[in-house]
């Protein structure tokens, strides 16, 4: 557990819990989930002395749940968002070698963990699995904003809680933005082995997988979205403020709402794209591999209509007859022969004239 406090342009790490709010600015307590969990009772009696409220049951079940979705409540005392990042290490780039068996793992399983965030009007307490690196992330940023002698301005640091909040919100949504590349590329590289005439694909499972994954991500970008949603319409509702900085700063936290909301709407559109491309896909594979078929079969039946009239000619003149033309005849087998060869280059002409024959274009 890491506690800062963050007071226009200083920001500091404090040891410990302090006995009551410093007199400036705001803290933000940031516990991985394990840790949150064996300090619950501390934490709770923190937040009564500091807020005169503490966290209902209910929503510190929410917070230990590691499987819980994106959602959004608030209470009268604070406002509850939980909201799912990726994981580290959930996309795996594909082998180079893809003419033979196609791309054996394209894209692993998209894996998503809940941060849980309960922001008061002067604390902000985030709930971390205990890989993630969004608090390290931003508790460095924010401490090498405030060291030496580039200071930068105290606007640059969050001024609220809902303002840091929808920073780390934001930072995990950049994060899905950029996994748009890695599964476009991987997708991408799928396809080319699908449509490869001279691969056997059978890839099948690595591309079930595939649809899976990115079922399983729209699924978390709609209740990302159901989430921030909620947030801004709360956001609406609250009471209106006088001071002009106060209300620059409420029209800041709009701003943030919406861009984060937007740069969702921009993954889950991304997306439902891919989706429908690995849909397409699939149904022009199996459309190509059908003309394929069709090509084969017409081949066939072209031979076979040419290799007819012949099979007749030597089923004929295979007769156990005497009696019959030419068979007594020195000459008879080259006529024959001469005929048949005729009659084959004919048909073939023939058929190849009515693009029976050869590739269609």
């Amino acid at each position: 557990m890491r506690i800062f406090h963050i007071a226009g342009d200083q920001f500091t790490e404090l040891d410990s819990l302090p006995d009551a709010l410093p007199s400036g600015g705001y803290l933000w307590i940031g516990s991985a989930r394990i840790e949150f969990a064996e300090r619950i009772a501390t934490v709770q009696g923190a937040l009564q002395r500091w807020t005169g409220g503490q966290l209902v049951d209910l929503h510190i079940s929410d917070l230990l749940n590691d499987q819980l979705p994106s959602h959004y409540d608030d209470t009268s005392w604070y406002d509850l968002l939980v909201f799912r990042r990726l994981a580290a290490g959930t996309v795996a780039a594909p082998p180079e070698d893809t003419h033979k068996r196609g791309p054996q793992h394209p894209l692993a399983h998209v894996d998503t963990s809940p941060v849980g965030f309960a922001v008061f009007d002067r604390v902000l307490l985030t709930v971390h699995p205990n890989d993630c690196m969004v608090r390290e992330f931003f508790a460095q940023r924010l401490q090498q904003q405030t060291q030496g002698a580039e200071v930068r301005a105290a606007s640059r640091l969050p001024p609220s809680p809902p303002d840091l909040m929808l920073r780390m919100v934001n930072h995990m949504v950049d994060s899905y933005l950029e996994l748009r590349r890695t599964l476009t590329k991987n997708l991408d590289t799928l396809q080319q082995s699908l449509f490869d005439p001279r691969a056997n694909f059978i890839s099948w499972k690595t591309l079930l997988d595939s649809r899976n994954s990115l079922h399983l991500l729209e699924d978390t970008c709609e209740d990302q979205r159901a989430a921030i949603v909620e947030w801004i319409d709360a956001l609406a509702e609250w009471p209106p403020v006088a001071e002009p900085a106060a209300q620059r700063d409420r029209e800041l936290l709009r701003v943030r709402s919406r861009d984060v909301l937007e740069h969702i709407e921009r993954v889950l559109s991304h997306v439902r794209r891919l989706e429908s491309s690995i849909e397409n896909a699939v149904q022009m594979h199996f459309s190509a591999q059908g003309n394929r078929t069709n090509e084969i079969m017409r081949t066939l039946t072209v031979l076979t209509a040419i290799f007819m009239p012949l099979n007749l000619v030597t089923g004929f003149f295979g007769m156990n007859f005497e009696g019959l033309p030419l068979i007594h005849s020195a000459r008879g087998f080259w006529v024959i022969f001469t005929l048949m060869l005729f009659l084959g280059i004919a048909l073939s002409w023939w058929f190849w004239r009515k693009r029976y024959l050869g590739r269609s274009r």
